[in-house]
C-alpha cells in the first residue's frame, strides 16, 4: 500500500507545482505520512485517517503562517492596466469633444482622453490614470516637454 501513498503524494506535488495556492502542498505531505503508516500497519482505515487528520491539521496550522512569508499579489497588472500610473507624450491634440487625441507611451501609440475635460496640446507630457474601453485616460504633467519620455 506504501506505493499507493508515494503515487499520491507525487500527484499532489506535481498539481502543486502548477498552482500558485499553496494548498495541495499539504496533502501530499499528509500522503507520506500514510505511507509512513503502512510500513507500521496493513490497515488502510488507519491509513487513511492519518492522511485525513494529518492534511487536515497542516491546513488549519500552517497555511496561515506560510502565508505570511509568501506574499501571493491580489491583483497583477496585466495588458492594458500596466500602463496606468506611467509617463507619455500627446502625440496628436487630445479634445475630448471630438474624441480625438494621441499619445505615445513605451513605443506605442494610444487614443486618449483627457481625465479634466480640458483640451491638451501636441508635446504635452502627460500620466495615464486610468483606461476605458480603449482610450488611455490621462491627465497633464507639464506642456511642451521635449519627446524623449517612453519613445
Amino acid at each position: 500500500m506504501w506505493i499507493f501513498w508515494l503515487i499520491a503524494a507525487g500527484i499532489f506535488f506535481i498539481i502543486e507545482m502548477a498552482t500558485i495556492g499553496f494548498l495541495v502542498f499539504w496533502l501530499g505531505i499528509g500522503a507520506l505520512l500514510a505511507m509512513v503508516t503502512s510500513f507500521l500497519t496493513d490497515s488502510i482505515l488507519i491509513q487513511v485517517l492519518v492522511f485525513v487528520i494529518t492534511s487536515t491539521l497542516l491546513l488549519i496550522f500552517t497555511r496561515p503562517l506560510v502565508n505570511k512569508f509568501i506574499k501571493i499579489p491580489k491583483e497583477v497588472k496585466t495588458n492594458a492596466y500596466s500602463i496606468i500610473g506611467k509617463k507619455g507624450i500627446v502625440i496628436s491634440n487630445i479634445n475630448n469633444i471630438e474624441g480625438s487625441g494621441q499619445i505615445k507611451i513605451d513605443g506605442d501609440v494610444w487614443s486618449a482622453k483627457s481625465a479634466d475635460d480640458e483640451d491638451i496640446a501636441k508635446d504635452t507630457e502627460v500620466e495615464i490614470v486610468e483606461i476605458d474601453g480603449v482610450k488611455a485616460v490621462v491627465k497633464k504633467i507639464s506642456e511642451n516637454t521635449t519627446a524623449t519620455v517612453s519613445e
